[in-house]
């Protein structure tokens, strides 16, 4: 059984958001739930009394009566709330429950100190002059525009002011560099490039002018912008930075004045169809060219308000802190927690620059409500023996959330030990698939440590075999039986949806299948053991790499590592398609100044075999100076596995890390 770690008092559940909606939707629907498993169970058991019910009573800004909440049209072919308009802007710039429109509604702060504030007025009047810009470049309906950008308030006021019109917008980081972002920016044939034309990260300013030129030249030579003609390059301002734009490209403030030299008055909120697009995200690109995917308006902000509200118990007033980039799902997200009449909280930088308690210095200074990390920072932090809760005071944080790869057992502990004893520890996963999640924390139920507390509202999560046999107790594909709002509406240039049904309806027909691997366990709670695809078999038994990983907590050598699986057989060449067998191998990552002796790798293989099983015992334990990661800071295992089977990987533009990769090579080629 799953240790309990800790359990909200009763006065604290009840003053909880999704109590509050529990007994509403009992009033309404003349139910009896009595607790959060019975509220699920109605949530995908009357699929269209929850979501219209969740739409209502979030107070989504919605316009009309539906036809019909849920088409009946199978995925990817569903389609939500017929006959309703809405606008992503509106219910971010003029929230429910927002008191005053001086409430603060953006706060954007750089490693220097340096900041930007912006009240809902603000926010709404600078959006309002973004709008009449985009208009005085031709720029409407049914276009799209994209963004190079560092984490900074100005994309968050490019975001609402394309949602306003119905202009579709794609963001990624400018750590991408030129050609990593031609590959997903290049597939939508944007009429105009806003970007940052430097950042800071760990003490240095990277100046990005040079791969900002690169981006616009390929985009215009290539013919990816809509229009045919020269590309329109605007550069968005840093925070504590006053660099003047680089030649061929305009500054925002110029921008800005190509619309309204004066006052703009209110944003514009053309009213759209709930399943309208709004924002084009990317899959990683670590199989080939990134997956372009359409993300409805109406179903991104119902996923995220329910998420927020109702998970997350984010309430008006609420400061809320998560750290991404632009790159990453977890920023659209973040913005979106506006619709709670909440404070955004942005941060652009490194997570340890000055230190390594950064982000909890900012949860300190900000007063910070709602904290959101990786796994790997809690992991990081807890294995340099750091206590946040000794050198800052973080009394104000009611919620940490932790996502981007499973949080072991043992990090589960030290959050409670060494954050805050009373603080609600929601591990969520889900995806940029579905901007949002398919299990995430639930405010009135007890933390297991290592497990994730429940599936979403709404979600019809269950695990499969391969055979497509439902099951409890061990582990399986992640599955979602029913269609979720946030589900992409496509992906570009997939016409007949055939990619898209390749990616996730072709293996269960008619069910989606995510590609990780989890368990269902007795407390109801669910274990992340890994991606689908990067499942050790040794000897025809299934691996999580996740179990490895918890194995080797009692390692404090090891800061992290990547489990994979090294083919073996008679198999030859590039496919490595005739091996028949594969063995674990280990890559590690140590405490400086620490050897990997016989005497180290012997204490991994004991923890791994006493705190796993033998089938998990690595045959091979190589030392890495650094392990590959996207730039959301997600471990590239399949690419590591690649590596060490000595072949190319398919799109080294995805790593965050390149310098990585030789780090891998040269273990593996030394390697017997």
């Amino acid at each position: 059984m799953a240790v309990e770690l800790w359990r909200p008092t009763r006065a604290r559940a009840d003053a909880s958001t999704i109590e509050a909606f529990r007994r509403a939707a009992e009033l309404r629907h003349r139910l009896t739930l009595p607790d959060y498993d019975a509220l699920h169970a109605w949530s995908v058991e009357r699929p269209h009394d929850f979501w219209s019910f969740a739409a209502e009573w979030l107070r989504l800004p919605l316009h009309g009566a539906p036809t019909v909440v849920r088409s009946a049209d199978p995925m990817p072919h569903t389609r939500w709330f017929e006959g309703v308009t809405l606008n992503y802007a509106e219910a971010l710039l003029y929230p429910a429950g927002l008191e005053s429109s001086d409430a603060p509604a953006l706060i954007g702060v750089v490693e220097s100190g340096a900041e930007e504030r912006y009240s809902y007025a603000e926010l709404r009047a600078e959006v309002a002059r973004a709008q009449l810009a985009l208009r005085a470049g031709g720029i409407g309906h049914g276009d799209a525009v994209v963004a190079f950008t560092a984490n900074v308030p100005a994309a968050v006021v490019l975001l609402l002011a394309c949602a306003g019109l119905g202009v579709r917008l794609a963001t990624c980081s400018p750590d991408f560099g030129a050609a990593a972002a031609y590959a997903r920016f290049g597939q939508l044939r944007p009429k105009a490039l806003f970007a940052s034309c430097g950042y800071a990260y760990g003490g240095r300013w990277f100046d990005t002018t040079v791969a900002v030129s690169e981006l616009a030249g390929l985009l215009s030579r290539r013919g990816a912008i809509d229009d045919g003609g020269s590309l329109g390059v605007v550069a968005l301002p840093y925070p504590g930075h006053d660099h003047p734009a680089p030649n061929g490209v305009t500054a925002w403030s110029e921008w800005l004045a190509t619309g309204a030299p004066g006052s703009a008055g209110e944003p514009t909120l053309v009213p759209l169809p709930f399943d309208e697009p709004l924002s084009v995200l990317f899959s990683s690109g670590t199989t080939g060219k990134p997956k372009a995917m359409v993300h409805r308006a109406g179903g991104l902000l119902l996923t995220h308000a329910k998420e927020h509200a109702l998970h997350c118990d984010i309430r008006p007033g609420d400061v809320v802190f998560y750290f991404t980039t632009c790159g990453w799902m977890m920023w659209n997200w973040l913005v979106s927690s506006l619709a709670q009449a909440a404070t955004a909280l942005l941060y652009d930088g490194s997570p340890a620059f000055p230190d390594q308690l950064a982000p909890f210095a900012l949860a300190e200074r900000y007063a910070v409500s709602f904290f959101g990390t990786s796994a790997r920072f809690i992991h990081s932090v807890q294995a340099a023996g750091l206590v946040p809760a000794r050198e800052h005071d973080l009394a104000g944080i009611r919620t940490v959330a932790s996502t981007g790869s499973p949080l072991s057992p043992s990090g589960f502990e030290y959050v409670y030990s060494h954050v805050g004893a009373d603080v609600h520890l929601a591990s969520i996963s889900g995806g940029t698939d579905i901007v949002g999640c398919f299990m995430l924390g639930v405010p009135t139920l007890p933390v297991h440590a290592g497990q994730i507390q429940r599936p979403g509202l709404g979600v019809d999560l269950a695990v499969f075999d391969p055979s497509g046999r439902p099951l409890r107790g061990e582990p399986g594909e992640l599955v979602c039986r029913q269609a979720l709002p946030s589900m992409p509406l496509s992906f570009l240039d997939d016409p007949d949806h055939a990619r898209y049904s390749a990616s996730y309806l072709e293996r269960f027909p008619g069910v989606w299948c995510h590609g990780d691997t989890i368990e269902l366990t007795a407390e109801g709670g669910i274990v992340v053991h890994g991606r689908s695809d990067t499942t050790l078999n040794p000897g025809g038994v299934r691996i999580g790499t996740a179990e490895v990983y918890r194995a080797l907590e009692v390692v404090p050598e090891v800061i992290e590592a990547a489990a994979v699986g090294k083919k073996t057989g008679g198999g030859t060449g590039a496919s490595n398609t005739d091996h028949t067998d594969e063995e674990v191998w280990l890559l590690v990552v140590l405490r400086d100044g620490v050897a990997l002796d016989d005497d180290l790798v012997e204490r991994i293989r004991a923890a791994v075999r006493a705190n796993a099983s033998p089938r998990h015992v690595p045959r091979r334990v190589l030392r890495v100076a650094d392990l590959p990661r996207t730039r959301s800071g997600k471990l590239m295992e399949k690419l590591v596995g690649r590596l060490v089977n000595r072949l190319e990987p398919d799109d080294v533009a995805a790593v965050a890390n390149p310098d990585s990769l030789e780090s891998v090579r040269q273990a593996v080629a030394l390697s017997p």
